[in-house]
């Protein structure tokens, strides 16, 4: 979740889900970004040949579909997808009008997991860029939140301004009445790159900033990834023989250190 563009969240979305499925984690992917881009990297083109359920479908406010009937198997073993389409993005003019009538949005897609909660040990929701209803309904849906940012001070302050945003929005939840609470909140560096000097400054004054709150791991820019990205892959699903091995390896090995942490994280979690 950011609301910044750019930030990397639906390639450190779908890298995840694709580390934790070959860990054996049964995995939902939701795509809550009207953009569908964590659908694509899926397999699937919502523009072109996909025309079926939604996550929309099972968060619409009449006649919702049960989430069951809005997840689709995707050809990558243990991940399944509630895939976006255009169409999500009708949920916020529909919130706008329903909230009126008292009808909550943020329990609407909460409410959707729910149904599928026994099929699925991790749920991993990639948010779209900017702090709406969808955004929010996210938040309320999550036990966790990963931050992406880029090492660059027009992310950093971008990403402090999402902060107060949501901490104001996640006020105006409390004096309703509503808890809202983390199991964990950090933030991922993406498209690290250690010979730049001045972006592993700002890494270091995020790291003494923010502590323990910044993983360990990052993400790196490699053209390993950006070359998997243009593909619609991971860089789990390219082969290394197809590129140069350092680069893949270099990107392999930051993707499995950032996939490890959280994984780790959500052991934690479980008490395990």
């Amino acid at each position: 979740m950011n609301f910044k563009g750019g930030s990397a969240k639906s390639t450190s979305a779908i890298h995840l889900c694709h580390y934790l499925a070959l860990q054996g984690y049964r995995v939902l992917a939701i795509d809550l970004d009207p953009q569908s881009s964590l659908t694509g990297f899926c397999g699937l083109n919502p523009e072109l040949e996909f025309d079926g359920q939604s996550v929309y479908d099972a968060m619409r406010y009449e006649d919702a579909l049960p989430m069951q009937e809005c997840i689709q198997k995707t050809y990558f073993p243990g991940l399944d997808l509630a895939p976006a389409r255009l169409i999500l993005s009708e949920f916020e003019v529909d919130t706008a009008v329903y909230s009126q009538e008292g009808v909550p949005f943020y329990t609407r897609l909460s409410n959707a997991i729910e149904q599928v909660e026994v099929d699925y040990d991790v749920v991993v929701i990639d948010s779209p860029p900017s702090l709406g209803y969808l955004t929010m309904a996210g938040l309320f849906s999550a036990t966790s939140i990963i931050v992406p940012l880029t090492p660059s001070m027009l992310d950093v302050a971008s990403t402090q301004q999402f902060l107060q945003m949501m901490a104001d929005y996640i006020e105006a939840f409390e004096k309703q009445g509503i808890e809202i609470e983390f199991e964990d909140f950090s933030f991922l560096i993406t498209r690290d790159d250690p010979s730049d000097v001045p972006s592993q400054q700002i890494t270091g004054l995020m790291r003494a900033l923010f502590q323990k709150q910044v993983l360990s791991a990052t993400t790196l820019r490699s053209t390993a990834v950006a070359d998997a990205a243009m593909l619609k892959c991971s860089i789990f699903e390219i082969n290394r023989s197809d590129i140069t091995r350092t680069t893949y390896d270099r990107a392999r090995a930051s993707m499995d250190a950032f996939g490890a942490e959280v994984a780790g994280m959500i052991q934690k979690n479980w008490g395990r």
